[in-house]
């Protein structure tokens, strides 16, 4: 588990949302919006480049660019992680999937090496591998390559789990030539606002375009 500083409330901006939103029965909301990944699609997938990792890879940028999508609260103390591990779902032989746990790093070449083997080794494992409360530090990610979506929402074992989620859908070419998809973000409110994921949507998409470079 990584290390954490513990957020002083009496000086946080945002305690009087932190209040306000953890005495709420749905205190999450969840946003979808587009991003582009043309380079990603005409530039780094010809020359090697997974686009599966990539996309995790971006994500990873993003929450580590925004303070807030690092933080997490047990009971009434408000965590902030120096670093978030991504749990990503990994598709297994028949309608099966396991969960695996990537470390974050911003050098791409190494989070790629590491990514890889452990989506391999998790892909032949059968065991779910579900967190179970033991674990604050991380983000949910999922893939649904089969649907276009305009919003989703997700399973969420109750009010006070304070993981954001990141899911994305079928990459998209537009007759220009040019491609997206769908990316929808489901936080808790108590800890995240809309300017925070306008923030990782801004990084996300700053990761994927420099993929205009990737070797």
């Amino acid at each position: 588990m990584s290390d954490a500083r513990e957020v002083d409330l009496e000086s946080w901006s945002r305690s009087g949302q932190f209040e306000l939103f953890r005495t709420y029965d749905r205190p999450h909301f969840a946003t979808t919006a587009r991003v582009d990944v043309t380079a990603l699609m005409t530039r780094a997938k010809p020359r090697g480049v997974s686009p599966f990792r990539a996309f995790i890879f971006a994500i990873g940028a993003g929450v580590h660019a925004v303070p807030a999508l690092k933080m997490r609260f047990i009971g009434n103390r408000v965590l902030e992680y120096n670093s978030i591990s991504l749990s990503a779902t990994v598709p297994r032989a028949g309608d099966s999937f396991g969960y695996c746990y990537i470390p974050y790093c911003d050098d791409w070449i190494r989070f790629d090496e590491s990514c890889k083997a452990i989506i391999e080794e998790t892909a032949k494992g059968a065991d779910l591998g579900a967190n179970t409360g033991e674990r604050h530090d991380l983000a949910y990610l999922s893939c649904l390559p089969w649907l276009d979506f305009t919003a989703l929402d997700n399973a969420l074992p109750g009010p006070d789990d304070c993981i954001p989620r990141f899911s994305w859908g079928k990459f998209i070419k537009a007759p220009d030539g040019s491609w997206s998809c769908a990316v929808a973000v489901q936080v808790h409110h108590a800890l995240v606002d809309g300017l925070q994921v306008g923030q990782f949507f801004q990084a996300a998409q700053a990761s994927l375009d420099r993929f205009a470079d990737a070797a």
